[in-house]
């Protein structure tokens, strides 16, 4: 399986079987290519998160899963959806995906409401990949690592909107991922982060950062 970076906080995963997209806002890569997409997971419905999501759906026939009110909202376009919440893992032919909570807002550009943000977590040939979304620290990230045990965790340091680095390095420390990924940074002016810092402080807990380019990809 290959985990790539999209920019911000897109990333594709990649198996035998399927090209599965999360939040896949291009800005970063806009020559990329997204067919044979199969699935496409969203977080929430901002549109830095959304981005193609509906276009790369129409044009591929992937399945859009998120909460349920973003997946309605997403149907508007004719695309395929999986409405989902929070608790339960839903099962695809590759694999299954945990929706766990994240604590943000979530609308779309014209001011529809769309569901609670959330993160979400991917086990994937026995290998478990935590994407959490657009959020704050929170006491959930403790659960989700004593519970769950993501084997890598793909945190938000951006500040502003989401975590901090400094808040990014706590909550990696209560998931207890061996690696952890930085995303939503550096995209827009009030998101600035220093990955030098976020690296040296994640090394000094015993963890392994990887600070990905835009379509660098790792094998997992």
């Amino acid at each position: 399986m290959k985990l790539k970076y999209l920019g911000h906080s897109a990333f594709e995963l990649s198996t035998p079987s399927a090209k599965i997209l999360v939040d896949p806002f291009l800005v970063k890569c806009s020559d990329y290519d997204y067919s044979n997409t199969t699935d496409i997971f969203v977080t929430h419905g901002h549109a830095d998160h959304l981005g193609k999501a509906p276009q790369i759906a129409m044009k591929t026939g992937a399945i859009i899963t998120a909460i349920f009110e973003l997946a309605k909202y997403c149907s508007r376009y004719g695309v395929n959806v999986n409405g989902i919440s929070l608790g339960g893992w839903i099962t695809y032919d590759w694999g299954k995906v945990l929706a766990v909570p994240a604590f943000h807002s979530s609308s779309s550009d014209d001011g529809v409401y769309t569901g609670s943000p959330v993160g979400f977590i991917f086990d994937i040939d026995g290998k478990r990949i935590f994407h959490a979304g657009d959020t704050c620290l929170n006491s959930e990230m403790k659960v989700i690592g004593e519970i769950y045990k993501p084997d890598i965790a793909i945190l938000p340091i951006g500040g502003h909107y989401t975590m901090d680095v400094e808040n990014a390095v706590i909550a990696a420390e209560w998931i207890g991922s061996k690696i952890v990924i930085p995303m939503h940074y550096n995209t827009f002016p009030q998101i600035n982060a220093d990955t030098e810092i976020f690296k040296n402080e994640i090394l000094k807990n015993g963890k392994k950062p990887i600070v990905l380019k835009v379509e660098e990809f790792i094998e997992i």
